[in-house]
């Protein structure tokens, strides 16, 4: 497993898989390279992928100090990059990855290609928020409490052998819980507003319909702020749309990076 070392000296765990322009894949809130698993290799059919782990996550370092930030989150992604000596990169970000991907366009504008930024939020402080009833299953990191957010519940059933590998690799990998809480903390606290419209890589949102995780009512939002932003909605999904919508998101995100290519 290859480190990279960010600028405080944590490591930072990463991945490559595939061959092709870099395309680095930004986990979200307290979750590490795995969550990425279902789609990693049919974007490495194409790209060369980069999956890491968070502070906090994985087999990265977990750090109880300083606070964690997303602004700070996308610094380590820089950090891996470095690492590999990537000039430059796609960016996909998931959820806090998307409000990562929102810095990494921001402050690191030169080392992005296109940027895709899924079932993600501009931050509280301008967004919608999800209804604080969900916010005990976030933070417990039980896989069994989250699902009903995170996936529809016909793919649940369809997929019980894919579930049962997520939830030993869950238990196998933990994060503490002041990790989880810092990474709470760093998500909440996020607010990029003022400073989107300063991005200008090409950048696509992507969202389901049905995300109680981070409601929809946001991918607009942001889409207004990007100048050029293109959206698209995936009716029916829920959180974690590229598990049980992988068909169709793989597909939007491709052409998408296709046509961006650097």
């Amino acid at each position: 497993m290859p480190f990279a070392t960010a600028s405080d000296g944590t490591r930072l765990a990463y991945e490559v898989t595939g061959d092709g322009p870099p395309l680095l894949l930004v986990a979200g809130q307290a979750n590490d390279r795995h969550i990425w698993a279902p789609v990693r290799d049919a974007f490495a059919a194409r790209y060369r992928v980069v999956t890491f782990d968070h502070r906090g996550t994985g087999d990265s370092g977990k750090p109880d100090a300083p606070p964690y930030s997303t602004r700070g989150f996308a610094a380590d992604a820089i950090a891996v990059l470095d690492d590999l000596r990537i000039a430059r990169a796609h960016a996909y970000g998931m959820s806090m990855g998307g409000r990562i991907g929102q810095w990494l366009g921001i402050d690191h504008a030169s080392r992005l290609g296109a940027l895709v930024l899924g079932c993600t939020t501009p931050g509280n402080a301008h967004g919608v928020r999800r209804s604080p009833d969900i916010d005990p299953a976030l933070l417990s990191g039980d896989p069994a409490r989250m699902l009903p957010y995170l996936v529809t519940p016909a793919w649940a059933a369809d997929n019980p052998g894919f579930l049962a590998e997520w939830g030993a690799w869950v238990a196998a990998h933990p994060v503490p819980p002041y990790a989880r809480q810092l990474h709470y903390l760093a998500s909440e606290g996020h607010d990029a507003w003022d400073l989107l419209p300063r991005i200008t890589a090409p950048t696509l949102l992507i969202h389901g319909s049905d995300d109680e995780m981070n409601v929809v009512a946001n991918a607009h939002l942001l889409a207004e702020r990007i100048a050029g932003a293109e959206l698209h909605i995936i009716p029916g999904a829920r959180h974690i749309y590229f598990w049980d919508h992988a068909e169709e998101s793989n597909r939007v995100v491709g052409e998408f990076l296709a046509r961006h290519a650097f």
